[in-house]
């Protein structure tokens, strides 16, 4: 992690560009902010939390419209490739990616989308992916999951769920792109949508032994069942409650690694990922920060 002048120097160069107008906003963010330094702005609330708990618990209609998609738009669309067959999985993919930007777009309901605020998000995304090629000799030991919670808990659901999206999507041009991508899309997008709904509604505490007992059980529980649920459906030409049980009790050994590891991550990286996260929030007012 960069220290924090140099990330302001970076994100100075890199976000402002030559737009005085902006710099001069960014500046009065700064100002505005009750405190300045790392002792003070940036640490911890007294809690021991990672980030302050939201104020304003009432789900938006962007949410619910997210919760329209993921739990009818999609396993709908999911469900229409299998029956037409597995070869169309990649424009399956496409409608899962449209359909995650809806609820995403609606953040800027009122006003126009800067730059900054989309590039925030495809850099996690960047990491997500680098994370899952950087560990590809090991089979289920991936960071992807990790950072996409911290995505939903930073930017909010929505977000979170885009950018779980768009991690598999994009990171299976590498791995190999499948019938298995859509519902690597759908599982991980669900999680990161799932920890920026239950940080909202403060279910969710940003301790560290809350937020990986959240990663290991999201993962093993919803990541691992819906991608044996694809297995078995892809695998399999008569699917029986017999048939299915032997994939089911065959996954658990991956779908424990692939926990396990999401505890690793978010043990060792949440807390300066977030850190860092929060401080471009606070100087750029990146993404209804209130949510």
């Amino acid at each position: 992690m960069l220290p924090n002048e140099s990330l302001d120097r970076f994100l100075d160069d890199f976000l402002d560009g030559s737009k005085t107008d902006e710099k001069i906003e960014v500046k009065k963010r700064e100002n505005a902010a009750p405190v300045r330094s790392d002792r003070e702005l940036w640490v911890r609330p007294s809690d021991g939390s990672l980030v302050e708990k939201p104020t304003d618990r009432k789900l938006s209609k962007r949410t619910w419209a997210a919760l329209l998609m993921i739990l009818v738009l999609i396993p709908l669309t999911i469900f229409i490739g299998i029956r037409i067959g597995d070869r169309k999985y990649f424009f399956i993919s496409m409608m899962i990616m449209v359909y995650s930007m809806v609820p995403f777009i609606m953040v800027f309901e009122g006003r126009r989308p800067q730059a900054r605020e989309l590039v925030v998000l495809a850099l996690l995304a960047a990491i997500a992916v680098a994370g899952r090629a950087a560990f590809f000799m090991l089979p289920q030991f991936k960071p992807v999951i990790a950072v996409v919670i911290v995505a939903g808990i930073c930017f909010g659901a929505e977000s979170g769920f885009l950018v779980g999206a768009m991690s598999m999507f994009a990171s299976n041009f590498f791995m190999t792109q499948g019938p298995w991508t859509p519902w690597q899309m759908f599982a991980t997008g669900i999680i990161g949508f799932l920890a920026g709904l239950l940080f909202k509604k403060g279910r969710l505490t940003m301790k560290k032994g809350p937020l990986c007992l959240f990663g290991f059980l999201s993962t093993f529980f919803i990541y691992g069942f819906i991608m044996d649920t694809a297995s078995v459906f892809m695998y399999q030409s008569e699917v029986t409650f017999w048939s299915a049980l032997p994939l089911y009790f065959s996954g658990a050994p991956f779908n424990l690694i692939y926990g396990v590891s999401t505890v690793i991550f978010l043990f060792f990286g949440a807390r300066p990922l977030i850190e860092k996260l929060e401080r471009i929030k606070v100087k750029y007012g990146l993404i209804d920060r209130e949510r």
